[in-house]
């Protein structure tokens, strides 16, 4: 049994590790797979090290089956498949109180806060647990986690079918945003500098452009009639992406914040006041969002595995993570866990 753990200074190790017995409420999976995304990068590079306690396991994307049930779990069976809505909310504070516990004050994230799933069998509480359609391949539930978080800031950002929505950022997360706004009726156009990313995504059908060629509030406007887009999804994280996201909307239009921005940002608060704009906040998930990220997936009418640049066994967890780090010619790398 092996697993991978961060020891600061961006590095990486991949030891063995005892798995945890199942106790009461709780499930053991037999990992498949699991998706490094920007999270695990950020961690690799020390920022997140407030959090992250040293040898802590990384991962938080997974696919596997059920290997143990802990007393008093029900619904589930032994070789069923699953993912993990991976949040630990305190269940006490006003956010829990309030209905929000994905966003609760005092959450654990796993993989990050608390061990994570690059390990061959992860223990999990009952809750986290969300049963798969048996025809949904493993390897394509690796995703369902990040398909959660743009089902999520699709639905928060309430687009509907007809509306003009421009994603600041294509990688990974943007990607499946776009995807996901496509499927509800939504016309799409993407803001993204890495010419890998943008081949991609031209290839998948969308129309992307690289913002230091193409004037983009121009281009927003020539697609609008002039009126502006319905929504824009910030998802770098970069303050040039806020900047330009503040001219895109119309009238009474929405921005989104998917980015996590790890300093303040100049905003154009007067656009807000002229336009009556909309800035919403977009944080992880909740359990509806898994729920439809799932059905997605195992409808197969998306190009969900396209996604996939490539799969490594778990002992090359390090080059996986350099590679995701490059920002070439890769999407998603997911890792063989079992």
């Amino acid at each position: 049994m092996q697993a991978v753990y961060y020891e600061r200074n961006a590095t990486i190790r991949v030891g063995e590790v005892t798995p945890v017995p199942p106790g009461p409420g709780q499930v053991q999976i037999q990992v498949a797979f699991g998706g490094i995304c920007g999270t695990d990068l950020g961690i690799y590079h020390g920022k997140m090290n407030w959090r992250v306690a040293p040898s802590q396991i990384l991962g938080h994307e997974i696919s596997g089956t059920v290997a143990a049930l802990g007393k008093g779990v029900t619904g589930l069976a032994l070789g069923d498949p699953v993912t993990v809505m991976p949040l630990a909310p305190c269940g006490t504070c006003p956010a829990c109180a309030a209905g929000h516990s994905h966003i609760c004050h005092n959450l654990k994230f796993m993989g990050i806060d608390a061990p994570g799933g690059f390990q061959s069998r992860w223990t999990v509480p009952v809750h986290t647990v969300f049963k798969l359609p048996p025809e949904l391949p493993l390897k394509r539930a690796a995703l369902i986690e990040p398909i959660a978080v743009a089902c999520h800031d699709v639905r928060m950002g309430e687009l509907r079918a007809g509306e003009f929505a421009v994603i600041i950022g294509g990688g990974p997360i943007g990607t499946l945003i776009a995807l996901v706004a496509r499927q509800v009726g939504a016309r799409v156009l993407l803001s993204e500098i890495n010419p890998h990313r943008l081949r991609f995504l031209q290839e998948l059908g969308f129309e992307a452009v690289d913002p230091r060629e193409v004037e983009l509030p121009k281009r927003v406007e020539e697609r609008t009639g002039g009126a502006g887009a319905d929504v824009v999804f910030e998802v770098t994280g970069h303050p040039s992406g806020i900047e330009t996201a503040t001219k895109l909307p119309r009238t009474r239009g929405r921005i989104v914040i998917v980015g996590i921005f790890g300093k303040p940002a100049p905003v154009d608060l007067f656009r807000f006041f002229w336009r009556e704009l909309r800035l919403i906040g977009a944080r992880v998930y909740e359990a509806q969002d898994f729920d439809r990220a799932i059905a997605l997936a195992a409808a197969g009418e998306l190009p969900f595995d396209q996604l996939i640049t490539d799969v490594l066994p778990l002992s090359e967890a390090h080059q996986g993570i350099q590679r995701m780090d490059s920002g070439g010619d890769v999407m998603k790398i997911l890792l063989a866990c079992d």
